[in-house]
């Protein structure tokens, strides 16, 4: 009778509810676990730096809330890098480990995904020119930077090639998205460490991340601005897996989650759109989708981190021969699983309180008797066992 209660609230919340993208019109909650090992086999003693103690929140926006709920060691100060995502700084007991020693550390996330919306009217006919880009956007979003290899002649030479002169910037996004996810053009095929994009273009291959950043670039040739976002993506019906990367100095075991890289472009009118090369939730039909069906516009998947200016390449590949040329070792175990929203939990107690005041009542009443019955039982049981101890002492 509870289950059918329930069910004819949430019905009725989803009834009620605005449309919104892919049916989603309900908050979904989900809590993720990270634990990390740090192990010294090498011979000289491993000195943390703050990169090593330093640990994601997430982003908070319209779209999702993430709070840090536990973590095993106390936060040293809060603090975000240099593409301002917001981080924290764990403290550890020891500054260092030495050799045949390890410290490990875990933190929980609670987060709450929200509804996404995406603008209903996306097309190549309402979309906007280079010139409507605001000039400040491009200054940021469009320079060299790292990994963004801009000034490389080989890539631009590939940009204008493939936009033709074209100057609609969503028909330009949408040639790009065509030609990258051309099989003859760029395959799929995953690496230990992120490429640049012109080690994907020259290789013909990569992976999500991979093709993002040659995808950027692109559009960066050309002034639209864009950057790579990481996220990721509640797999409920995935097998557990553990894989070693790095000649084993990294282990990474992963439960019902998935990590996954997809770019941010500004394309006037709509500003900020998801571009996904690679998961897309009802397929590459239409190029577009890989804008309306990026993975990100499911409330499965969460947002972590921005990198626009950093150098994602360099940064990981400069990690894997730190970890290889000292004798470190990582162990990293991530596990996602969805719970029900605390928002919604509060609504389903009120509705059943309007519509039925008498269960609570009547769930006070139970319980209470339970207990006395409990406690009658445990007092009775006592004062037998105390007359069999007199019987049998006299």
């Amino acid at each position: 009778m509870v289950a059918a209660i329930i069910f004819l609230l949430l019905s009725t919340l989803v009834f009620n509810s605005p449309t919104v993208l892919k049916g989603e019109t309900n908050e979904a909650s989900f809590i993720i676990k990270t634990s990390v090992t740090y192990y010294n086999n090498g011979t000289g003693n491993w000195v943390f730096k703050d990169e090593d103690r330093a640990i994601s929140l997430f982003m908070n926006n319209t779209w999702q809330t993430v709070h840090l709920t536990y973590h095993s060691h106390p936060l040293e100060r809060f603090d975000t890098d240099e593409d301002g995502n917001p981080i924290a700084v764990l403290k550890f007991l020891e500054a260092e480990i030495e050799p045949g020693k390890s410290i490990s550390y875990a933190v929980t996330y609670y987060a709450l995904s929200k509804p996404r919306f995406l603008p209903l009217n996306i097309s190549e006919e309402n979309s906007r020119n280079l010139d409507d880009i605001p000039e400040e956007l491009i200054e940021r979003y469009c320079g060299e930077g790292d990994p963004w290899l801009v000034n490389d002649q080989e890539l631009q030479d590939l940009a204008y090639n493939i936009a033709k002169g074209e100057t609609n910037v969503l028909t330009i996004v949408k040639k790009f998205i065509t030609w990258i996810r051309d099989p003859d053009n760029i395959r799929y095929k995953t690496h230990e460490t992120p490429m640049y994009p012109n080690e994907t273009y020259t290789k013909r291959e990569g992976d999500c991340d991979d093709q993002a950043i040659l995808f950027v670039t692109l559009c960066r040739i050309l002034g639209i601005p864009s950057y790579l976002q990481i996220g990721c993506i509640y797999m409920p019906t995935t097998t557990p897996t553990q894989n070693k990367y790095w000649e084993d100095h990294l282990t990474i075991s992963l439960k019902h989650i998935g990590w996954h890289g997809w770019a941010m472009v500004y394309i006037p009118p709509w500003e900020w759109l998801p571009v996904d090369l690679t998961y897309v939730l009802d397929g590459h039909s239409d190029p577009l989708n890989a804008i309306k069906n990026a993975a990100v516009t499911s409330q499965k998947t969460l947002q972590y981190m921005n990198i626009s200016q950093m150098d994602y390449v360099t940064s990981s590949r400069g990690c894997r021969d730190f970890f290889k040329n000292n004798g470190f070792y990582v162990y990293a175990q991530y596990e996602m699983t969805q719970t029900l929203p605390e928002s919604l939990l509060d609504v389903i107690i009120e509705k059943l309180e309007e519509l039925f005041p008498w269960i609570l009542v009547t769930a006070i009443v139970v319980v209470t008797v339970v207990i006395a019955g409990i406690s009658m039982y445990l007092r009775k049981e006592k004062k037998l066992k105390h007359s069999k101890w007199i019987i049998a002492n006299p």
